[in-house]
């Protein structure tokens, strides 16, 4: 019953008023990291798998610029990220426009990470069940490792959260979730900005 329906509606209440609760740091955010990006913008639209493979535009705020090499490419991650950038995303303030997704049905508010479209080809048929469920903001991965842990480690939560989904399980995320934001845990690997490519290469 939660899973197919109370879910979505908890979701859809809880989102839509987190988001006029903090709608001024959102509007915040928006002017800072529009002055910080220096010309490339404040929000971050991708093409992400939701449910059942269903294709929508994930919103994130941007934590990056636009800056290129001489070639016209764009430099590594590390030298893009803004010093702005780098307190959003270590306090995970750019996952706040995702509310916007949760209001409009493409993502839950708990559930897998939407991950790259050209990671769909990739997966085998056990990666492939973590679109069961809607994608949502956070999960059981990112509580137990986020971008630290590897990618075996992050499909193998995806699934066991997609057979053991409760609303006793979503509570617990969200209350660990809390935790990590505030002790700043996983945010991404040793050495690396942001979470290594996914090459398909898991059994």
């Amino acid at each position: 019953m939660y899973k197919r329906f109370f879910k979505r509606f908890v979701d859809f209440i809880f989102s839509l008023i987190g988001f006029i609760v903090i709608s001024p740091v959102f509007v915040i955010l928006w002017v800072w990291l529009t002055i910080s990006n220096k010309g490339a913008g404040a929000f971050f639209f991708q093409p992400r798998p939701g449910k059942n493979g269903k294709i929508f535009k994930v919103i994130k705020f941007k934590t990056m610029t636009d800056k290129r090499d001489a070639q016209g490419n764009l430099l590594p991650d590390a030298q893009r990220l803004t010093k702005i950038g780098k307190f959003v995303r270590s306090t995970s303030l750019d996952e706040i426009p995702q509310l916007i997704n949760v209001i409009k049905g493409d993502m839950a508010l708990i559930g897998p990470r939407p991950l790259l479209v050209q990671y769909l080809p990739l997966y085998n048929n056990r990666q492939r069940r973590r679109h069961e469920v809607r994608p949502g903001i956070t999960g059981w991965a990112q509580v137990n490792g986020r971008n630290a842990i590897s990618w075996q480690q992050k499909f193998e939560y995806d699934v066991w959260y997609v057979d053991h989904l409760s609303l006793k399980i979503d509570i617990k995320i969200l209350l660990l979730t809390i935790k990590k934001v505030f002790v700043r845990e996983g945010i991404s690997q040793d050495g690396q900005t942001t979470m290594e490519e996914f090459k398909g290469d898991i059994e």
